[in-house]
C-alpha cells in the first residue's frame, strides 16, 4: 500500500485525507495544534460555546460528496437547516432591513424596502446565476491546467459565453448598473468581504457571490459550524486515516525532484509516496521548502483582509431584535476599506458583524445569556500595534451597538476572548493573518492562485484556502477534490 502524508488538519487537509484514503493510500495527518479544523474549530468560555471562525454554511453538496464517496449517508451523521432569515442589516440612520432566506421573498423585500425596480433586481440575480453557472464548472471545479481544461465541454461552453460575462470594471461599478439606492448598493457590497476583498477593487465577476448565498442557499449546521469539522474528522478516522497532533512539520523532504516525506521533531523522518500541504502556501515554501525555488509572483501577491474578533459571553441579556446573523453598517464604507487596504488600519466607524449561535443552539449559552461573535474587517498583520487597535475598536464597537440597539450591552459582558490578525497568523500559520490567502482585488487575481500541484516537484500537492480555487469552507473542501483528481 502506498503512503500519503497531509500537513495540517484544517478542513481542506481533512477532506484531502478522506480522498487519499479512498484512493487506497495509507494516510497520516500531522497537525501542529492540539485540535482539528484550523479556523473551523470551537472553544468554550465558561458556559458559552463559540465557533472560532467561519459562521455561514453554503454549498453543502461538497460535504455530502465526501460521505457519498465513503459509501455513507450524510444525514445519519450531520444535519443542517436552511436559514429563513439570512441576516438583519442595521444602517446608521436607523433603517433596518431583514434579508430573507428564500430568494423570491428576498427579491420582493429588496424592492419594497429600498424602492428598487423589480425587473432590475431580478436581472441582477439572473446575471449572478449565469456567472456562477459559467465559471464554477469551468474554473472552480477544475484544476488550473489549460491542458486539462480545453478537453472539457465546460471549457468550450464557457468560451462561448465570455462575451456575456462582466469582465470590465469593479464590483461596485457593476452594482450601480442595477441599483439606485445607496443602501441597496451597500447591502450587496458586503459580499466582497466574503473572500477578503474590497468592493471597490474586486472585479465585477464577483457578482456571482450573492447567487451562492441567496440563489443556492445559506444554512446553519444543527450543532454549529464546528460540527462540519467534527463529522469529517470522524469520517476520516473511519477510513483509517491517522491523525498526529502537537507535531510541527519542519521540512518537506525532496529527493530527485519529488516529495518523498517529511521531517519533524528535528530528526524524525516519515517517508511517503505523496505529500499534501494544507498549510498556507506562503509558509509552506518559506519554512518547509527553503531549498526549493519559490513562485515569487504568486507568493508576493496582495493578501486578503483579516479580522478582529471579540467573543463575548453576555449574562442576563437577551436581544429580541437580533437573529443568528446581524450586520451594523458604517456610515462611510469607502473610508473603511481605504483604511483596511491602503493604510493598514481601522476606521473609527466600523461595519460590525454579530453572530449569535445561541439563537439556533440554546445550549451554546446559559438560559439567561447569549454568545456573541463580534467581528470587524481588519487589515492583515504587518506589525501594527494590535493592543492599541483592540482597545480603540472595543470602545467604538460597544458605543455603536448600544446607540443602534438603544440599550446597554457593555456591562452585560461577563467573559471575553479576542482574536487579532497577529493571533490568527500565530494560531493557524495563515500568512499575515489573511483569512483567504490572497485578495481578489484585480480582474486576474483569481486566475493566479497557486495550483493544487507543483509544476517543479513531483508528488507534492496543495489544498486549503490559500490555493486554488480559493478561501472559505466550501472552496477549501473543493480544493481536495481537485488535488485528488490530479493524482494518477
Amino acid at each position: 500500500m502506498k503512503n500519503a502524508i497531509v500537513i495540517g488538519a484544517g478542513i481542506g487537509g481533512i477532506a484531502a485525507s478522506i480522498r487519499l484514503a479512498r484512493k487506497g493510500y495509507s494516510v497520516k495527518v500531522f497537525e501542529a495544534s492540539n485540535y482539528p479544523g484550523g479556523k473551523l474549530s470551537e472553544f468554550k468560555l465558561g458556559e458559552f460555546r463559540f465557533d472560532r471562525g467561519p459562521s455561514l454554511f453554503t454549498l453543502p453538496q461538497y460535504v455530502e460528496e465526501l460521505f457519498e464517496l465513503c459509501g455513507e449517508r450524510m444525514s445519519e451523521h450531520f444535519s443542517y437547516s436552511e436559514l429563513p432569515v439570512l441576516c438583519n442589516y442595521f444602517y446608521p440612520d436607523g433603517f433596518h432591513f431583514q434579508a430573507k432566506g428564500n430568494k423570491e421573498e428576498n427579491i420582493k423585500a429588496i424592492v419594497l424596502a429600498f424602492d428598487e425596480d423589480e425587473e432590475k433586481v431580478r436581472a441582477f440575480f439572473s446575471k449572478a446565476e449565469f456567472i456562477y453557472n459559467t465559471t464554477a464548472p469551468l474554473f472552480l471545479e477544475r484544476p488550473l491546467k489549460l491542458s486539462k481544461l480545453y478537453k472539457t465541454k465546460a471549457f468550450w461552453k464557457g468560451i462561448a459565453r465570455i462575451p456575456r460575462l462582466p469582465l470590465i470594471g469593479n464590483y461596485t461599478v457593476q452594482l450601480k448598473k442595477y441599483f439606485k439606492n445607496p443602501k441597496t448598493i451597500q447591502y450587496f457590497q458586503r459580499y466582497a468581504t466574503y473572500n477578503g476583498s474590497s468592493p471597490y477593487k474586486t472585479p465585477a465577476l464577483m457578482q456571482l457571490l450573492p447567487h451562492v448565498e441567496q440563489g443556492i442557499g445559506a444554512f446553519i449546521p444543527d450543532k454549529g459550524m464546528y460540527d462540519i469539522t467534527f463529522q469529517l474528522f470522524e469520517l476520516a478516522k473511519r477510513q483509517n486515516v491517522e491523525f498526529f497532533f502537537n507535531i510541527k512539520v519542519e521540512e518537506i523532504i525532496i529527493e530527485e525532484k519529488r516529495a518523498s516525506g517529511i521531517r519533524y521533531n528535528d530528526t524524525q523522518i516519515e517517508k511517503a509516496n505523496v505529500v499534501v500541504s494544507n498549510m498556507d502556501v506562503y509558509p509552506t515554501y518559506k519554512k518547509l521548502l527553503p531549498k526549493e525555488r519559490e513562485p515569487r509572483v504568486i507568493l508576493n501577491q496582495e493578501k486578503s483582509s483579516s479580522a478582529l474578533i471579540f467573543y463575548w459571553g453576555l449574562n442576563a441579556y437577551k436581544n429580541k431584535s437580533l437573529s443568528i446573523h446581524n450586520i451594523f453598517f458604517s456610515d462611510d464604507y469607502i473610508q473603511e476599506f481605504q483604511n483596511i487596504f491602503e493604510e493598514g488600519s481601522l476606521a473609527n466607524d466600523l461595519t460590525i458583524y454579530v453572530h449569535i449561535t445561541s439563537k439556533h443552539i440554546p445550549s451554546d449559552a446559559p438560559v439567561n445569556g447569549e454568545n456573541w461573535f463580534v467581528m470587524v474587517n481588519a487589515p492583515n498583520n504587518k506589525g501594527q500595534n494590535w493592543n492599541e487597535f483592540v482597545e480603540r475598536a472595543r470602545k467604538n464597537i460597544i458605543q455603536k451597538l448600544e446607540s443602534m440597539l438603544g440599550e446597554k450591552i457593555g456591562d452585560k459582558i461577563c467573559c471575553e476572548h479576542v482574536w487579532t490578525p497577529s493571533g490568527i497568523e500565530a494560531d493557524t500559520s495563515s500568512h499575515l493573518g489573511a483569512l483567504y490567502g490572497k485578495a481578489s482585488n484585480s480582474a486576474t487575481a483569481a486566475f493566479f492562485r497557486h495550483a493544487n500541484d507543483s509544476s517543479k516537484i513531483k508528488d507534492l500537492y496543495f489544498v486549503g484556502g490559500s490555493v486554488h480555487p480559493g478561501g472559505g469552507v466550501p472552496l477549501a473542501i473543493l480544493s481536495a477534490r481537485t488535488m485528488s483528481d490530479l493524482i494518477h
